[in-house]
């Protein structure tokens, strides 16, 4: 089949190379337009962008999709199917009836569960034991649309977001060639969704990234990993963000009211609603991410709290 590959940060990497591996004609990609990046804010190329370039691909960068001159470049393309991976856009009618087939979306949960922007982080803020990734028909609905495919993968005790990402990147840009295949072969039928244990993933935002301290430590420990490594976890320590890594709930640790904090020789805790969390890497703003314990040693005080 002729396609065109829909995607934009890293973690669309992986499907698009299996696609361009497989035996499926990858005729363009389709990703947003060159943006500020970093702290410079210098202009760059997404990372789906930056690939299809060094493989000679033709990059499309409409600033929205329905913009009448790519709605004639995906005519011309003759194109079958457009699989998605974090596009990043919505895309409208006039452009999913393009395409022979429509357009595929690779979403990372068991749909209906978390239908939205940000999947993985809210099934690890939710404290899930169990994620996965499903293949689904596009269509106007926030992802509403007939399942094609489904992985199952379990939620590790100590999982950032990053690392479960990771996973079902890999896992989904198989099950993403597997579905392809079936659709070229006339073998699949899309699977209308339950529509029981719908729930919703919503961008996460810098705020939601603020670690609560007047919660209780499983909450602070997942609150943490579901924004590692972005936005990044972060509290407010002597009138500056402090950014956390991962912490470890600490039963043995010092008896500490919600926020108070102690500095030993070789270890920092923080107090919670319930037991209080060891820290184990910090960064203050402007600097280098460094050991909580280094920091510490920096800021031995009686008085010690975060915000």
């Amino acid at each position: 089949m002729r396609i065109v590959f829909a995607g934009t940060p890293e973690v669309a990497l992986p499907t698009l190379e299996a696609l361009h591996a497989s035996d499926h004609e990858l005729v363009a990609v389709l990703t947003r337009p060159d943006a500020p990046t970093g702290r410079g804010r210098r202009i760059s190329r997404s990372p789906v962008a930056a690939w299809a370039d060094e493989h000679g691909i033709e990059v499309l960068t409409p600033a929205k999709p329905r913009e009448p001159e790519f709605l004639d470049r995906l005519r011309e393309l003759d194109v079958d199917l457009v699989p998605v991976v974090a596009y990043g856009a919505l895309v409208p009618p006039a452009a999913l009836d393009i395409p022979r087939l429509g357009w595929i979306n690779l979403h990372f949960s068991l749909l209906p569960a978390w239908r939205g922007a940000a999947p993985v982080q809210h099934a690890i803020l939710a404290g899930d034991e169990m994620t996965g990734a499903c293949v689904f028909q596009l269509e106007q609905g926030l992802d509403t649309g007939p399942v094609y495919g489904s992985l199952t993968e379990p939620i590790g005790a100590r999982d950032t977001a990053g690392d479960l990402l990771e996973r079902l990147a890999d896992a989904g840009a198989r099950l993403t060639v597997e579905v392809v295949d079936g659709l070229a072969a006339g073998l699949l039928e899309g699977r209308p969704q339950s529509e029981d244990g719908v729930s919703h993933a919503s961008k996460i935002t810098v705020e939601d990234a603020r670690v609560r301290w007047n919660e209780p430590a499983f909450a602070v420990d997942r609150r943490i990993r579901a924004v590692t490594p972005a936005p990044g976890a972060w509290t407010e320590f002597d009138g500056a963000r402090l950014r956390l890594g991962p912490v470890a709930v600490d039963p043995d640790g010092p008896d500490l009211e919600p926020g108070r904090v102690a500095i030993g020789k070789r270890s920092v805790h923080v107090g919670t609603a319930t037991d209080p969390v060891r820290l184990d890497q910090v960064q203050p703003a402007g600097k280098k991410r460094m050991d909580a314990a280094a920091w510490g040693r920096g800021h031995q005080t009686a008085e010690a709290r975060f915000e």
